[in-house]
C-alpha cells in the first residue's frame, strides 16, 4: 500500500536508453546453466541450430523491429481482432435494426457506425498519445455541451437529455463516459502528492455525474460513478482514502432511491419481486426473454409475423437490442455480439501495459472496465437476471451518439497502446501496472459466461416459445358439433339443432365500410343495425356475436369469406321426444365451476351435458372445440387472420333404450297416476337382467329439456322447477320410497341363505300379529302357509314371523349383498342411493330401533327406502342368480363400425342355487296370487306386488310397487313399476308391467 504523500507508480518517469547488458547475461541468473550448456552441445547435431542460438536469433529479430518502429506480431494480430469485433458490432447492430423493418433506423446506424468507424480507424492508425492536454479537452468540451443541454437541450419523455444541431442529435452524457476516465488518468497520473490528486480528482468526476444525473439520467450516472470507482482503485489509490467515500456512498445510498423517478423506482421493483406484469416493467423482462426464446439459435426474421413479433419487445433498438438481435438473427448472433464485445475489452486491458503515458495506461484499463460493465449490466437486463438499468449494449445498440464516442475512445485506447509499443527502447516501462484492472475484467467474464449460459437454457425453453407466440394471438373458440343420441335402433333422441352462430373482429370488418352492409344483407337485417352493433365495439374485441341464423344462412356467410367473420356452430340441441325421454337425456348448458374443476379439459366459455346422459358420456358428445385466430398486436388489436383449427365433431352414442318401449312405458306410468292427488310421483324400469342394459325408464312428472334453450326459457324453467312431483327429477333412480312386500324377496333370500325356517315348513297366518304388546296387520286374512304360498298371496303375518326369526343383522346383510342402501352404479347422474338403517345408524341418528322396527323390516317398512331401480335389480339377481349393473350407454357410433361401451359383468350370487323356493314363490304371484294380472301377458312371468304406507304420499296415499321377470325360467326383461295413489283401490303398477311384457313378448330385446 503507497503512503499518502508518495507519487510512486503514475508519475511520468524520465527517459531513458536500455540497461546495459541487457539480453546477453540472463542465462547466468541460474544455477548450472554452464552443466546444461554442455550437454547440449554434446546432444547437438551439427548444421542445427542449438535452442540458444533460436533465442539468440529471436531477440535480434525483436530488437530489429523495434528500431524500425514495428510491433511484434501478436500485438498487431490483436488490434486486427480489436477492429474486427467493432466492425462485427456495428454491422450486427444494422442487421437488427434490419429485421424489425425500420429503414430508416437501419440508415443511420450504418452512418453513425461508419463515422465511428472511421474515427476508429484514424486514431488507431496515427498512434496519438494520450496527454493531458487532450484529457483536459475531451472534458471541457462534455461539460460545455451537457452546460447546454440545460439550456437548449430537447426534452423526450420527461428527460431533457439531447441537444438538436441541425438534423443531427446528440447526447452528450454518452461523451461524458469517455470524458470523466480522461481526466481522472490526467490528474491521477500527476506528480503531486496522492492526497492532492485524489481531492482533485472526486470533484472533476462529480461534476458530469451531477449534470447527467439532473437530465435525469441515472443509468449514465451511475455508470460513471462506477467508472470512477474503477479508475480510482485500478490507480491505486490508498485505501485510507477510499474507504470514507465508500462509507458515505454507502450511507446515501437509501436517501438516493428518493431521487429515482417513478419508472425507475418501478424497474427496480420489478428486478427485486421477479414480477413480469403487462402493466409495468417487468413486460420489458418477460417480452426479452421471449423474443430471445422466439428466435432459436438462427433467429425467426423470415417468419411473416417477425416484424409483429418485434413490436411486442419495448426498447428494442436500445436497452433490449441484444434480446431483438438474438430474435431476429438467433442466440448465434447474440453470442458474437458478446464475444466481440469481450474481444474488445480484452484488447483494451491487455494494452493497458504497453502505452508510454501513465495517463495512456489508466485510460485503456479504465475504459476496459466500463465497456465490461456495460456488457455485463446490459446483458443481465435482457435476461432478467439484473434490473433493466437503461444501459444499452455498447455499439451494437441504436444510439449513434453512444456508437460514434465508443468507437472513439476505443481507437484512443488502440493508439496509446500502439504509441507505447513503438517506442520501447527509449521509454522504460511503468513502475507499476494497473491494479486489479485485469482481475476485475475477468470476473466480469466470468459473470457473462453465466449470463450466457442462463440465456442457453431461455433459448432451449419450448413453454417460452409457444408463449412468445401465444401472447400474439387472440382466437375465437369454434364449438364442435356435438354428437348425436340414438337408441338402441337407430331412432334419434337428440342432435345440435343446426342453427350457426356469428362472431366478428369488428376491427378488421370495419377496415372495409363495405363489408358490413353485404354481411348485413346476408344475415337479412338492417346495415344500420349491423353497424350500431360494429361501430362502437371496442378495437380489442375478436368474438363479437352477431347473432344467430339458420344453418344455410350460416353457410352462406361462410363461403362470402368476409374479413374477420366466423361462422360456428350454435349450441342449441334439439331433443325430439321431449318428455319421454327428458329425465334420461338430460340437457345441455355453460360448464359449472365444480365441473371445471373436476374436469379441466372443459373450456368454461363452452356448453357441455349438465344432466342426465348429456353429462355422463360429455366427453364422447362434445367433441373437440376448434378456433379461428387472428395476429394482435401488443395492445390486442387484431391485424390479420391467423391459424384456423377445425373443430372434431363429437361422436354418436347409441343407447340401449327402445324407443318404443320407452314410449308405452312413460305412458302407462302417466296413466297410472291418473287419479292420484296433485303432486303424486311414478317410475318404471325395464331392464335385460342378463346383463343390465335399461331399454326404458319412465319418470313422471316429467319436463322438456327444450327449456334450456338456448335461448333460456326462464319463466317456464321456474314454473316447471317449483311444479308439484318434481317433474326435474329422474324418479325412476332419484327418489327413494317404502318398497313395501317386494322386500319380502330380500328377507325370503335371507331365510334361503341361513335355513332359518324351512321353506316347507306352514307357519300360522291369520289377520294379525301380535309381538311385545302390539298388533301388527295384515292386508287380510290368510291360512297358515308355507315360504311360496306366503310369497304368492304376500302374507304378512308370515314375515313378521319370519323377521323375528332372522333378526335385523340378517336382513340387513343380505339386503347390502342385494344392492339395497347404496347405488347400484348406473351410468347416469342423479342416483340416489336409497336408505337402509340398522340399530346402529338409527341410534347414532338419535331414534331407537325397537323390536317392532325388527317385526315391520319384514314386510318392506321401517328404516327402509329404495328407488324403482334398485328394486328391478335385486329381482334380477333373485331371478338370475347374478347381481347386474345397470347401464344405458350401449355403443359409439353405429353400424357396423360402432365401438361396444364397456360395462361390468353381472356379479354372480354366492347363494344363487340355493334360491329355487323364492322364485317358485315369484311364480306362484302370477299363477295363482297377488299378480294374476300378469298371467296373460303370452310369457309365463314371475313377479311381486307390493304396496306401502308412506306418509309422504299427498292426499295420504299409498306407494303402489309390482317387479317381475319375464320368461320366468330363462328372464330376459325385468319390469319394475312405481306409482303413487290413493289408499283404496287396486294395484295400478301391475297394468303398466302387463303391458310392457305383454309387448315384449318373449323374444330378447
Amino acid at each position: 500500500m503507497l503512503s499518502g504523500g508518495s507519487t510512486d507508480g503514475w508519475d511520468e518517469p524520465a527517459p531513458r536508453g536500455p540497461a546495459p547488458g541487457d539480453g546477453w547475461d540472463r542465462d547466468r541468473r541460474r544455477p548450472g546453466v554452464r552443466l546444461r550448456r554442455a550437454l547440449r552441445r554434446l546432444t547437438h547435431r551439427p548444421g542445427r541450430p542449438s535452442r540458444a542460438d533460436r533465442a539468440e536469433q529471436r531477440r535480434a529479430r525483436a530488437r530489429a523491429r523495434d528500431e524500425r518502429g514495428l510491433e511484434p506480431p501478436r500485438a498487431a494480430w490483436g488490434d486486427i481482432l480489436a477492429l474486427l469485433a467493432a466492425v462485427v458490432l456495428v454491422v450486427l447492430g444494422a442487421a437488427n435494426l434490419a429485421a424489425m423493418g425500420d429503414v430508416g433506423a437501419t440508415t443511420t446506424k450504418l452512418a453513425t457506425g461508419g463515422l465511428g468507424l472511421a474515427l476508429l480507424f484514424l486514431l488507431a492508425a496515427r498512434r496519438i498519445a494520450v496527454t493531458p492536454a487532450l484529457a483536459w479537452t475531451v472534458y471541457g468540451t462534455t461539460l460545455a455541451l451537457l452546460l447546454a443541454v440545460l439550456v437548449v437541450g430537447r426534452e423526450v419523455n420527461g428527460a431533457l437529455r439531447w441537444l438538436a444541431v441541425g438534423g443531427i442529435t446528440l447526447q452528450p452524457s454518452e461523451l461524458a463516459k469517455i470524458a470523466v476516465p480522461l481526466v481522472l488518468a490526467a490528474v491521477l497520473t500527476r506528480g503531486r502528492p496522492t492526497w492532492r490528486r485524489f481531492a482533485v480528482a472526486l470533484p472533476l468526476a462529480a461534476v458530469p455525474i451531477v449534470l447527467v444525473a439532473d437530465q435525469p439520467d441515472l443509468s449514465t450516472a451511475t455508470l460513471l460513478t462506477l467508472t470512477t470507482a474503477a479508475v480510482l482503485v485500478i490507480a491505486r489509490v490508498p485505501t485510507r482514502y477510499l474507504l470514507p467515500v465508500l462509507a458515505a456512498a454507502v450511507v446515501a445510498a437509501p436517501l438516493a432511491v428518493g431521487l429515482l423517478r417513478d419508472y425507475q423506482a418501478a424497474r427496480l421493483g420489478t428486478f427485486l419481486t421477479g414480477s413480469q406484469s403487462a402493466e409495468g416493467p417487468g413486460w420489458a423482462v418477460r417480452q426479452a426473454r421471449l423474443a430471445i426464446a422466439r428466435g432459436g439459435w438462427w433467429g425467426d426474421r423470415t417468419d411473416p409475423v417477425h416484424l409483429l413479433a418485434a413490436r411486442y419487445l419495448p426498447e428494442r433498438q436500445t436497452d433490449l437490442a441484444l434480446a431483438s438481435l438474438a430474435s431476429g438473427w438467433g442466440a448465434v448472433a447474440a453470442a458474437l455480439a458478446l464475444l466481440a464485445g469481450l474481444v474488445i475489452v480484452w484488447r483494451c486491458v491487455l494494452g493497458a501495459r504497453a502505452p508510454r503515458s501513465a495517463t495512456g495506461r489508466l485510460l485503456c484499463a479504465g475504459f476496459a472496465v466500463l465497456l465490461a460493465v456495460e456488457l455485463v449490466v446490459s446483458t443481465g437486463g435482457n435476461l432478467g437476471l439484473l434490473p433493466v438499468a437503461g444501459v444499452p449494449f455498447p455499439i451494437l445498440s441504436g444510439g449513434g451518439t453512444a456508437t460514434v464516442v465508443h468507437l472513439a475512445a476505443l481507437g484512443l485506447a488502440l493508439s496509446a497502446r500502439r504509441d507505447g509499443a513503438r517506442r520501447q527502447l527509449w521509454t522504460p516501462a511503468a513502475r507499476s501496472s494497473p491494479r486489479l484492472a485485469r482481475t476485475t475484467v475477468a470476473a466480469l467474464t466470468v459473470v457473462l459466461v453465466a449470463f450466457a449460459s442462463f440465456g442457453a437454457g431461455v433459448v432451449r425453453d419450448p413453454v417460452a416459445a409457444a408463449a412468445s407466440v401465444d401472447q400474439m394471438t387472440r382466437c375465437v373458440t369454434i364449438p364442435a358439433p356435438r354428437g348425436a343420441v340414438v337408441d338402441r335402433h337407430g331412432a334419434l333422441l337428440a342432435a345440435d339443432a343446426g342453427d350457426r352462430g356469428i362472431r366478428v373482429a369488428p376491427a378488421l370488418l370495419r377496415r372495409d365500410p363495405a363489408a358490413v352492409d353485404r354481411l348485413a344483407a346476408l344475415l337479412g337485417r338492417p346495415p344500420g343495425e349491423l353497424h350500431a352493433l360494429v361501430d362502437p365495439a371496442p378495437d380489442t374485441v375478436v368474438g363479437l356475436d352477431a347473432g344467430t341464423v339458420p344453418g344455410p344462412v350460416g353457410e352462406t356467410v361462410a363461403r362470402a369469406g368476409l374479413p374477420g367473420v366466423v361462422v360456428v356452430p350454435a349450441p342449441r340441441r334439439s331433443y325430439p321426444t321431449g318428455p319421454v325421454l327428458a329425465p334420461v337425456l338430460g340437457w345441455v348448458g355453460l360448464a359449472t365451476p365444480r365441473q371445471t374443476a373436476l374436469h379441466p379439459d372443459l373450456d368454461p366459455r363452452g356448453t357441455t351435458g349438465r344432466a342426465g346422459v348429456e353429462q355422463s358420456y360429455d366427453a364422447v358428445l362434445r367433441g373437440v372445440p376448434g378456433e379461428q385466430c387472428y395476429w394482435v398486436d401488443p395492445v390486442g388489436r387484431p391485424m390479420s387472420a391467423a391459424a384456423r383449427r377445425d373443430p372434431v365433431p363429437g361422436a354418436t352414442l347409441a343407447l340401449t333404450i327402445d324407443l318404443g318401449m320407452q314410449q308405452r312405458l312413460v305412458a302407462d306410468v302417466a296413466a297410472s297416476l291418473s287419479g292420484s292427488a296433485r303432486g303424486a310421483v311414478g317410475g318404471a324400469v325395464a331392464m335385460d337382467p342378463r346383463t343390465g342394459a335399461v331399454l326404458a325408464m319412465a319418470s313422471w312428472p316429467s319436463h322438456d329439456n327444450a327449456l334450456y334453450g338456448p335461448p333460456l326459457d326462464t319463466a317456464a324453467l321456474r314454473a316447471t322447477s317449483r311444479a308439484p312431483g318434481t317433474p326435474m327429477i329422474n324418479h325412476a333412480i332419484g327418489s327413494a320410497l317404502p318398497p313395501g312386500s317386494t322386500f319380502k324377496l330380500v328377507n325370503a333370500t335371507a331365510n334361503m341363505i341361513t335355513s332359518t325356517i324351512p321353506p316347507e315348513r306352514v307357519l300360522p297366518g291369520g289377520g294379525s300379529f301380535t309381538y311385545g304388546g302390539h298388533s301388527f296387520g295384515n292386508w287380510r286374512v290368510l291360512p297358515a302357509q308355507n315360504l311360496v304360498d306366503a310369497l304368492a298371496w304376500s302374507n304378512d303375518v308370515y314375515f313378521y314371523q319370519l323377521a323375528l326369526a332372522l333378526g335385523p343383522e340378517t336382513m340387513i346383510d343380505t339386503a347390502r349383498a342385494l344392492g339395497v342402501g347404496s347405488p347400484t352404479g348406473i351410468d347416469l347422474p342423479g342416483e340416489s342411493a336409497g336408505y337402509l338403517g340398522t340399530p346402529a345408524s338409527v341410534e347414532a341418528a338419535g331414534g331407537t330401533w325397537y323390536p317392532g322396527t325388527t317385526v315391520i323390516l319384514g314386510i318392506g317398512q321401517g328404516p327402509l327406502q329404495v328407488t324403482p331401480l334398485q328394486s328391478a335389480r335385486w329381482t334380477a339377481a333373485v331371478a338370475t342368480g347374478a347381481l347386474p349393473t345397470p347401464y344405458v350407454g350401449m355403443a359409439v357410433g353405429t353400424g357396423p363400425g360402432a365401438i361396444a361401451l364397456p360395462h361390468p359383468a353381472p356379479t354372480p350370487l354366492p347363494f344363487a342355487d340355493r334360491l329355487g323356493p323364492v322364485r317358485e314363490g315369484m311364480r306362484a304371484v302370477v299363477t295363482s296370487g297377488t299378480g294374476r294380472a300378469l298371467a296373460d301377458v303370452g310369457v309365463p312371468v314371475a313377479a311381486k306386488s307390493g304396496t306401502a304406507e308412506d306418509p309422504s304420499v299427498p292426499g295420504g296415499g299409498v306407494d303402489d310397487w309390482m317387479t317381475a321377470v319375464a320368461p320366468a325360467d330363462s328372464p330376459d326383461l325385468v319390469v319394475t313399476a312405481l306409482a303413487q295413489r290413493p289408499e283404496t283401490g287396486t294395484s295400478r303398477t301391475a297394468a303398466v308391467v302387463a303391458a310392457t311384457m305383454r309387448a315384449h313378448g318373449a323374444g330378447a330385446p
